[in-house]
């Protein structure tokens, strides 16, 4: 299967970005490659299951390259150096860039998280709005490092909640 996107390992965790063509997916992925994560593929995301976890790679013809409007075709390893590509990893979190919208409801306590489901995998999935001022970077890094607390069993949502009803340290 293929998917419009891009794929990055951020913190050792494969993360899919995806998104309508110019929401801002390849410039993320850029400035995350330049804070030191690796590409996996840009634009066009092979993806397979593999022992129950969804696979993704680029197809071998684009491996390694990005495409930035206003800059062209970019070659990661030529840039960056070899670390700053992978040629695969299994997919752990989506983040589905898209245009802000006025009125549009946004996450904004997280207690829940939602997924989309891959080859029958649900993984779960952040809606981040892109505005001109956004940091798309920080954010998906943000909510990375989240998932791995997540992943712990501690939740700064939970945390709050807890502390607002009173069953958590203050």
């Amino acid at each position: 299967m293929q998917l419009h996107g891009g794929l990055l390992r951020v913190r050792g965790l494969g993360v899919l970005l995806l998104g309508q063509s110019g929401v801002g997916k390849s410039e993320t992925a850029l400035a995350l490659i330049a804070r030191g994560h690796q590409l996996v593929a840009d634009d066009v995301v092979e993806v397979w299951l593999e022992e129950a976890r969804v696979m993704g790679r680029a197809r071998e013809a684009i491996r390694h390259f990005l495409e930035i409007r206003g800059l062209g075709i970019l070659c990661i390893p030529d840039l960056y150096g070899p670390g700053a590509v992978a040629e695969q990893t299994p997919i752990s979190l989506i983040f589905r860039l898209e245009h802000w919208r006025e009125g549009a409801s946004y996450e904004r306590v997280g207690l829940e998280r939602p997924h989309e489901t891959i080859l029958g995998v649900d993984l779960p999935c952040l809606v981040l709005p892109v505005r001109p001022s956004a940091n798309m970077a920080t954010l998906v890094e943000a909510g990375v490092r989240d998932h791995e607390q997540r992943a712990r069993g501690m939740s700064g949502a939970e945390r709050l909640d807890a502390r607002l009803r009173g069953e958590g340290p203050r």
